[in-house]
């Protein structure tokens, strides 16, 4: 991988100019540290009795060695030049981060080759100088990083045992670094995490410390060090999200800059958990109160300050996925390598799929803005191979007002009905069948300390008896709380689990409500785990990254890599499910016949989920090679206020889209497994449904009626 800044080799010329300096007085103190260690060790080995190397008599000179002398001797020798080769030999000159070092552009591109986002280092941003930036910057920004700056020599030794201490005692990934060292580590270093590496971070840091002033290095750290996104340096951080110069900050808007660096792409105001920021603002707040920069008023007063961001006119296309994907990469490869290393990536994503769902978003919820409906996400997949074609986060990702950043698609919320299928795929892995029938009838259940428990359908009726096909096509209440309460809680969430949902951690938080949309998923999970239907039972990782390619056009390894399938659920049973959610006949009690559900000349399968409160309205449906999720809702949790599953809302974006999607392709039914037989289940009307073999009736119209084979 690709080292910034320009080597400079520790040659004796080099050696000597810093004499003095901590570099060689460091290398010095080793070598001493190293000979008496070793020569100790020696000694204490050969104590038994004195071994002594035979006299040589040489002209004038009388030479008498002792092992141990030569062990210790050889031993430093050995292990300095190991030293100066692994970490000394290629090390960086210092002198470096008084310079702009070079940066190469990233490339993120969809699956054809079209650009979708350059991150770089901006060369042409303005340099600020120290003098120039506020008081209260200059504090937040030591308050946030490196409380003790002016009180040590490049590296904190205290600091970094206590975050070795909370890291190891409270399971914490609390960084020991000081701000030369991320300013080292940004500038001329690789953000590997080696040991090798951060002794050269170490190493620099004190050099850095003697080369240059405490001032300097503070300069050149608010020049130097990314703020999230393509903003690098206080300045460019500034005008970036808030379109002001850096000395015209206020107290409130300092500490909110102040907090990104720590971790600029998860924190990053434009990137996929925007409200982080706020919670980090508070923190580097409450640190400046601690350290008397503050009063605890002047905090409060700068809590309760809007921050009013701008909209990012960074050119970049299906934003969301972009930044999903990018912090996959600072993830695998760091930010350093991300920002400045010019890897060139090559997505999963489609981008006519893309603008194909966008455009359907933004169309359905202009017709919806009178019904408190403010926002809609989608995602759409190939379920054959996991890739992501589509991944739109919300409506309008510039628009801060409403919180745009935000990705819907990776933020849990509750998934109402559209949960219900992995309840009859649990009932038909324990022998149930489609046409199995079930009471759709009153029904409470008692529970201590709380009321009773007394579901109800979505069109407040009761249907008698009736099949499971019928029960979850037209998504009946209160049968599948019926059979959750036969099956088991535990065993749905582990099901769940295994299907891919992430969400459902602590069971003791769930009732039987869980089977109705009661526990949250992402929408991510939720078209994952479809996928495994869509799949005939086999679980393929979700995925986004294609190729991912260093500046030298070389393939570099990633974890992002497919995952090989995986079967969860048999065959047979992913079959029953796939042919309940496409009959049309099925749901249409429900929704009616000619419903936006019902994709004409193409067998698709599909599950509406409205929650009872109005907040989430989700429909998802796929073939074999597509599937499609959308959601409509508030970023604020606010009820809608009205939306009707298979009518208004997810529904008519997903239809028009998966329309959009089959207009050119032939129909693709859903491949019949071996293991499943389709078999007569009435003779008036005739009626046949399909059957675990070995499990289906032996009806023969021929003869009278009740009586089978």
């Amino acid at each position: 991988m690709r080292k910034y800044g320009k080597k400079s080799p520790l040659s004796v010329t080099k050696v000597l100019e810093l004499l003095g300096k901590p570099l060689f007085f460091l290398f010095t103190i080793i070598t001493l540290l190293l000979y008496s260690l070793l020569h100790t060790l020696s000694i204490s080995l050969l104590s038994v009795r004195k071994v002594r190397l035979p006299s040589l008599h040489l002209p004038s000179i009388h030479i008498k060695l002792n092992y141990s002398l030569c062990i210790g001797s050889f031993s430093a020798l050995f292990l300095c030049t190991l030293f100066y080769l692994l970490i000394l030999k290629d090390l960086p000159s210092v002198r470096l981060l008084s310079d702009s070092p070079p940066a190469l552009t990233t490339k993120i591109y969809d699956r054809s080759g079209t650009l979708l986002y350059q991150i770089y280092k901006d060369e042409n941003r303005s340099l600020v100088k120290l003098s120039d930036l506020p008081p209260h910057l200059i504090q937040a920004t030591i308050a946030a990083e490196d409380k003790n700056f002016y009180h040590h020599f490049g590296i904190d030794p205290l600091g970094i045992l206590r975050a070795a201490t909370n890291n190891l005692t409270l399971g914490t990934t609390q960084g020991g670094s000081t701000l030369t060292q991320q300013l080292i580590k940004n500038t001329l270093l690789t953000p590997e995490k080696t040991f090798s590496r951060k002794l050269k971070e170490l190493i620099l840091s004190l050099l850095a410390e003697a080369h240059y002033s405490k001032e300097e290095i503070l300069e050149m750290y608010f020049n130097q060090v990314p703020y999230g996104g393509t903003a690098y340096g206080i300045e460019q951080a500034a005008h970036s999200y808030l379109g002001k110069p850096a000395h015209d900050l206020t107290l409130a808007e300092s500490a909110f800059l102040a907090g990104l660096p720590v971790s600029p792409t998860t924190l990053s105001p434009f990137g996929t958990t925007p409200y982080l920021a706020q919670i980090r603002q508070q923190q580097v707040l409450e640190s400046m109160v601690k350290l008397n920069m503050i009063t605890e008023n002047e905090k409060v007063q700068a809590v309760n300050t809007p921050i009013h961001l701008i909209s990012s006119n960074t050119q970049i296309r299906a934003p969301h996925f972009v930044m999903f994907v990018r912090d996959l990469l600072v993830k695998e490869y760091g930010e350093g390598i991300v920002s400045r290393g010019g890897l060139q990536v090559t997505t999963t994503l489609d981008l006519s799929i893309q603008e194909i769902l966008q455009n359907q978003v933004t169309t359905e919820l202009e017709k919806l803005s009178h019904l408190n409906v403010q926002n809609g996400a989608g995602m759409v997949v190939n379920p054959a191979t996991g890739e992501i074609l589509a991944m739109v986060g919300s409506r309008n990702f510039f628009d801060t007002s409403r919180d745009g950043q935000v990705n819907v698609t990776l933020q849990p919320r509750q998934p109402g009905s559209s949960i219900k299928p992995l309840t009859y795929t649990l009932a038909f892995m324990k022998g149930l069948s489609p046409s199995s029938t079930i009471d759709d009838s009153p029904i409470c259940f008692k529970s201590q300390g709380s009321p009773d428990y007394c579901p109800k359908n979505y069109d407040g009726k009761f249907h008698g008896s009736v099949n499971l096909k019928t029960a979850l096509a037209s998504s009946y209440n209160i049968p599948a709380i019926k059979l959750l309460n036969s099956l088991g809680i535990l065993n749905l969430i582990e099901l769940a689990r295994s299907m891919g949902i992430t969400t459902w951690n602590d069971p003791s938080r769930f009732g039987l409500s869980l089977t109705l949309g009661g526990g949250e998923v992402k929408m991510y999970d939720l078209v994952q785990a479809y996928s495994v239907f869509a799949n005939n039972g086999y679980k393929i990782q979700l995925n986004s990254i294609l190729e991912v390619k260093d500046s030298n056009n070389n393939i570099l390894p990633t974890t992002h890599d497919p995952l090989p399938k995986v079967q969860v659920i048999p065959e047979s049973i992913a079959f029953q499910i796939n042919s309940v959610l496409s009959d049309n006949f099925a749901r249409s009690p429900a929704f009616g016949f000619n419903s936006v559900l019902n994709i004409k000349n193409h067998t698709v399968a599909v599950k509406t989920g409205t929650t009872n409160n109005l907040r989430d309205n989700w429909t998802i449906g796929y073939t074999p090679s597509y599937l499609v999720a959308t959601w409509v809702g508030n970023n604020d949790n606010s009820s809608m206020s009205s939306v009707a599953s298979g009518i208004t809302g997810a529904s008519p974006i997903w239809s028009r889209t998966i329309t959009e999607l089959l207009k050119e392709q032939p129909n693709s039914p859903f491949p019949q497994p071996s293991t499943i037989v389709k078999a007569l289940v009435s003779c008036e009307p005739k009626r046949y449904d399909y059957f675990v073999k070995g499990t289906e009736p032996k009806i023969d119209c021929s003869l009278p009626p009740g009586q089978i084979l």
